[in-house]
């Protein structure tokens, strides 16, 4: 009964010594315990009485009250010590028939080579990419807004279609517009941003069973952009929210999107 009471003892000052250098070391768990996800980060669309006017002049008032989500690169990169060099910001919104994201890009040389919708345009040119997933289903959609006000909106029955063509044979409602502030296809100049809005049907988006409120399903949402410039050594891929590395497919690291009402 002594030895067994000093084994317990033995435990107990060995678990305490354990714990107490986790906390010192900064230990996320116990060896013995499952790793916890880290929190997932929230982006907010506020509700809009007032339907926003797609003409890429971002004056609406549900841009005024939006919370602006600065671009990053992905984990990866910042923790090599790189920085964004040309920023951007992302604002979102929605009413009850569309879900809207506004964009504002710096760009020292605005490019858009392609002048065709459904097209993929990140292989032409500068693009704003959107990025939406109900969390509860394997589906979900990626559109593109470029410079020159081309559009594109691709769905994906899971991620394991990539690649495959019929993702391209998507038809919806999907509007967007832009202006550019400097001159599109000239790199003999430098230019200053580019501005785009996407306004999204809701039906569309809930045309499987998915719904679309603050009560309803949860969904995951990412906003990612491709910048080429002669300006740059390498094209700069950034996001918001950051991802962990740069893969715009990798929808686990989406931000939770919350939607509110006034």
């Amino acid at each position: 009964m002594k030895t067994s009471s000093k084994a317990m003892l033995n435990v107990v000052v060995s678990l305490g010594l354990l714990i107490s250098v986790c906390l010192v070391a900064g230990c996320d768990s116990l060896p013995w315990t499952q790793e916890t996800t880290p929190q997932r980060p929230t982006m907010i669309a506020r509700y809009t009485e007032t339907p926003v006017i797609i003409d890429g002049a971002l004056n609406d008032a549900a841009w005024t009250n939006a919370v602006a989500y600065p671009l990053a690169l992905s984990a990866d990169r910042l923790d090599a010590g790189q920085t964004v060099i040309e920023p951007g910001e992302v604002r979102l919104a929605w009413d009850d028939n569309f879900f809207y994201v506004a964009i504002y890009f710096q760009d020292s040389d605005i490019i858009a080579q392609n002048n065709q919708d459904q097209a993929h345009h990140y292989k032409s040119g500068d693009v704003a990419e959107l990025f939406l997933k109900p969390v509860n289903s394997t589906w979900y959609w990626e559109m593109y807004a470029t410079p020159n006000g081309r559009k594109t909106a691709f769905f994906f029955p899971g991620r394991g279609h990539l690649g495959l063509p019929g993702v391209e044979d998507y038809s919806c409602g999907l509007q967007t517009a832009a202006q550019c502030q400097g001159t599109l296809n000239d790199w003999n100049d430098r230019d200053q941003s580019w501005i785009a809005e996407f306004a999204m049907p809701i039906q569309d988006l809930t045309a499987l069973g998915d719904t679309f409120a603050p009560e309803g399903d949860p969904w995951r949402i990412l906003v990612a952009r491709y910048n080429y410039s002669r300006y740059l050594s390498n094209p700069e891929l950034s996001m918001a929210p950051s991802l962990s590395v740069t893969s715009y497919h990798r929808n686990e690291d989406y931000a939770q999107l919350q939607l509110l009402r006034p």
